[in-house]
């Protein structure tokens, strides 16, 4: 009786001492801010997708998906990467924002009125035309804001709301990095540098 107890005791402290770590993945986040940011930054008119043509009747399509989907459970993927999930419809309004608002920061960038902070948030550093700082004030406003937004809803997305912090730190840095040819930006000692 005692040795039932005693080993009923065993049991429930290594169930208690038992520890799931869920690291950040930084790699992944860099990859998803150079997409997002990559994505946000284009110009281009975006093109319509083709609708495909699929030649099997839908209920094959069907069955199909099911037996793919019911062996990917029984057999799982040999190789295992972290992934961020950034498919939220959150994502996509922030997004499709930040990227609508693009062009009117874009001319502030070449004006060299417009630089990237080092905390990866937009500010001027240049005199600006009375008539433009409005605009220009608004334009930054709003963008802070929905970059802020799109951190909060990555970390959301995935579940892990506490990541927030450690994604603004990531695309801080991706922002940098994928500042364009003569764009200001702060460096780490608060200095400021054209690219």
């Amino acid at each position: 009786m005692n040795i039932k107890k005693l080993s009923m005791f065993g049991v429930l402290l290594l169930t208690a001492c038992v520890t799931i770590n869920i690291y950040f993945p930084a790699a992944a986040a860099e990859k998803v801010a150079d997409e997002i940011i990559q994505d946000i930054q284009t110009l281009e008119p975006e093109k319509k997708p083709q609708a495909k043509i699929n030649p099997l009747p839908a209920w094959q399509v069907s069955v199909y998906q099911f037996v793919d989907q019911a062996i990917s459970v029984v057999i799982p993927s040999a190789h295992a990467e972290a992934n961020l999930s950034v498919n939220s419809a959150d994502i996509r309004r922030i997004t499709a924002d930040m990227r609508a608002r693009f062009g009117e920061l874009n001319a502030f960038y070449d004006q060299g009125v417009l630089a990237i902070k080092a905390d990866g948030l937009l500010t001027t550093i240049g005199k600006v035309s009375l008539k433009e700082r409005n605009k220009l004030s608004k334009l930054i406003a709003a963008e802070n804001a929905d970059r802020y937004k799109l951190y909060q809803a990555i970390a959301n997305a995935n579940g892990h709301p506490e990541w927030a912090k450690q994604i603004k730190s990531t695309f801080a840095q991706r922002w940098i990095t994928n500042a364009q040819s003569g764009w200001w930006y702060q460096t780490a000692n608060g200095s400021w540098k054209q690219k």
